[in-house]
């Protein structure tokens, strides 16, 4: 050991005494103000441009003896490599396998190596047999990654198209963690909560990479049925998660100098998976890994980590078409399927709550169980499909939106946007005890006995003139008891509102669209993501018709001139899918969900 340590200063020794160094990194500001120091300065900075060569060249060679071997032992044993399929949640019928002792000690840093048929799988299941070098590129060079400009700094940013299903679904828990970092306790206690937030811009770095791992570690457990999240790592790497976190990163980006994936047999020689069942251990071993997911193969390894965390035999089983990959061509787009597995643990292709029997035995699977956080989709607004109540109403009001061709991210701070106002809540109530005594086959009338229960029941004091004006006919119509009621004070159980908002509710929104864009800056063009924050007003869930018989809203303490115009793009109609009729404000650009 000590022979090994002896060359490893004579080269690093060597290499800090090159005229050059013999890889450009980028310089630090006492690099630059160096030539402007005194002696001892010089001294002194000399000193640390040695250590620095001095550690990097040990880690490096580390790292290439540890490759070597890995190398060596995986030809060595490879008949006798397997992995056993329950630690990464395969069917628990399918054939056991275990690895052997050499293999194992071997690997016990990185974790364990899967079999050629599952690796081959694997890489079907999620580019199929056709993919392009263009495809394989774009998922192998997107890491997971907080924007670096600061308006953005709470967002993660996309260079290449392709990963953003998955990068959008992580966006998503890293904002519930972010936001609301003691949900439990929150929700339990009220039936709403207000994000102590007051610059989303303000988050130091340690806060927005311990809610990343948090958000990671609760992907992986969902995709596990909360008893495992499998995570992986390429072998490539070795020791490099051990050292300083800017020695991490300069090794990883050496180890990953002209590395690609282009098959499942790629894919066999450098993966590594392993098992966590406890969450605590999985956000430690995340934690450790964080610079892996970090580099240009994070969104992949993560994807990768989510698929064996559920099962691929289960992936399979619960796809409508398990034939077709999940990264969709021509583009490399991540399917509905994967977006669901992130959001929900479960790889279906559909939206919308449940099941739909299609009869003869056949049917469509949808959302199960309710979510932590939601989705909605500009299809919705075209009429292609239907997002159900579990994806519309998650937990915690945070949406990944869809388009036709990218996913980005609609969150607000307080948690009652998705309550239903005092005003939505008692026409609920009312019609709900009008409809129940209708046996008009849907006509709107009940009788007048009928009338006198849903009063009763509804807590509602007509005046004797209004209730002698409606039983005239001897049966009450709902569009007249809905107009009377529209004039009924609150106090005597009617909706008059004196506030003329007539039930509006006017909140906050904010779009954030991971994908790095041009914008223009003082004199070079800058990429970086974008972020918008909107106002909404939206009237209350009633009929159009009833929406008309609203009284104008003059003489209220609202004056109309106070509302600013509304606006409209894209987003608004994926908005108005949640929050019907919905009108929109916003300040500058656009916000774009492409």
């Amino acid at each position: 050991m000590a022979d090994h340590e002896d060359d490893d200063f004579k080269m690093a020794l060597k290499m800090s005494m090159q005229l050059e160094t013999p890889e450009p990194k980028r310089s630090k500001p006492w690099e630059n103000s160096a030539s402007e120091g005194s002696p001892k300065e010089e001294s002194e900075i000399m000193k640390r441009r040695v250590q620095r060569n001095l550690m990097a060249a040990a880690a490096e060679k580390r790292m290439m003896s540890a490759m070597n071997n890995a190398v060596q032992t995986e030809k060595k044993v490879e008949k006798d490599v397997v992995f056993k399929q329950e630690e990464i949640g395969n069917s628990s019928d399918t054939q056991m396998q275990t690895v052997s002792d050499d293999c194992k000690n071997n690997c016990l840093d990185f974790g364990l190596q899967l079999s050629p048929d599952e690796a081959n799988q694997l890489f079907s299941i999620v580019f199929g047999g056709d993919v392009t070098k263009g495809i394989l590129a774009q998922w192998s060079n997107q890491g997971i990654r907080f924007s670096p400009d600061r308006e953005t700094s709470m967002g993660l940013v996309q260079h290449e198209g392709g990963p953003c299903g998955v990068l959008a679904a992580i966006q998503a828990y890293v904002l519930k963690h972010l936001l609301f970092p003691s949900e439990e306790r929150s929700f339990a206690s009220k039936n709403h909560f207000v994000a102590p937030v007051e610059n989303l811009t303000s988050f130091p770095d340690k806060v927005k990479s311990r809610a990343l791992i948090r958000g990671m570690a609760e992907i992986l457990f969902l995709c596990g049925n909360g008893e495992r999240a499998v995570i992986a790592n390429l072998s490539i790497f070795n020791n490099a998660i051990q050292g300083s976190e800017g020695l991490m990163n300069d090794v990883i980006v050496k180890a990953l100098e002209g590395f690609s994936i282009q098959s499942g047999s790629d894919l066999q020689r450098v993966l590594r998976v392993e098992s966590q069942k406890s969450k605590e251990d999985a956000i430690q071993r995340l934690e450790a890994m964080l610079p892996v997911f970090n580099s240009r193969m994070g969104a992949l390894l993560f994807l990768i980590s989510a698929l064996l965390s559920r099962g691929l035999d289960c992936i399979q089983a619960e796809r409508d078409d398990p034939s077709q990959p999940l990264v969709t061509a021509p583009f490399g787009h991540a399917s509905q399927e994967i977006v669901n597995l992130l959001l929900c643990g479960e790889a279906v292709a559909h939206l919308f709550d449940g099941q739909m029997d299609l009869g003869g035995g056949m049917s469509l699977k949808g959302i199960s169980n309710n979510v932590e956080v939601g989705f909605l989709t500009l299809l919705e607004s075209l009429n292609f499909c239907k997002v159900g109540q579990f994806l519309k109403c998650p937990k915690w009001p945070i949406w990944v939106v869809g388009s036709e061709s990218h996913y980005t991210v609609l969150f607000a701070l307080d948690s009652s946007v998705q309550d239903e106002n005092e005003f939505e809540r008692r026409e609920s109530q009312i019609r709900r005890a009008f409809d129940a005594r209708d046996q008009s086959g849907g006509g709107g009338f009940i009788s007048v006995e009928s009338f006198h229960q849903v009063l009763k029941e509804t807590n509602v004091s007509l005046p004797i003139q209004k209730m002698d004006s409606l039983c005239s006919s001897g049966f009450i119509v709902w569009s007249e008891f809905w107009q009377t009621l529209l004039d009924l004070d609150n106090s005597l159980g009617g909706l008059k509102d004196s506030s003329g908002l007539n039930g509006k509710k006017v909140f906050n929104v904010y779009h954030f669209n991971g994908i790095a864009k041009s914008v223009p800056g003082s004199e070079v063009l800058i990429q970086k993501p974008s972020f918008t924050p909107l106002r909404v007003s939206v009237p209350p869930k009633w009929t159009p018709e009833e929406f008309l018989t609203l009284p104008p809203p003059s003489g209220s303490t609202v004056e109309s001139s106070e509302l600013p115009p509304p606006q409209h793009a894209p987003l608004v109609d994926c908005i108005r899918t949640r929050w019907p009729r919905a009108v929109c404000n916003w300040v500058g650009d656009s916000p774009s969900i492409v």
